[in-house]
């Protein structure tokens, strides 16, 4: 049975294990859609959508149709389509309660 040794517990062990941030990963942390992420989202025809609710439950959506069905409205907006699902509604619920939200797009064949 494994039994771990080391138990991280804090955000200052956690940097201290990973050491010295790399500035190619740090700089491209950005809070608009740039160019190459424009591209990128115009190209996938695939997007995976998390939200949180008010209560703290999570939601994981994904959305999918032929590339640029999400479409970029300016370089803060994005219009992603909703199509007949389970008639929930718990990513516009959500939305709704916590503006916060992870997208993952993805393009397939890509290496």
């Amino acid at each position: 049975m494994y039994q771990p040794k080391d138990i991280v517990t804090s955000v200052a062990q956690v940097k201290d294990i990973l050491g010295e941030e790399f500035a190619s990963q740090t700089n491209k942390v950005i809070d608009h859609i740039e160019v190459h992420c424009r591209g990128w989202i115009e190209r996938s025809p695939f997007v995976v959508i998390s939200s949180v609710a008010a209560s703290g439950a999570m939601d994981v959506s994904p959305k999918g149709d032929p590339p640029g069905f999400v479409k970029v409205l300016d370089n803060k907006t994005l219009a992603i389509p909703d199509r007949i699902g389970n008639h929930r509604g718990d990513t516009f619920i959500n939305v709704l309660e916590n503006p916060a939200v992870g997208l993952m797009f993805v393009v397939p064949n890509r290496r």
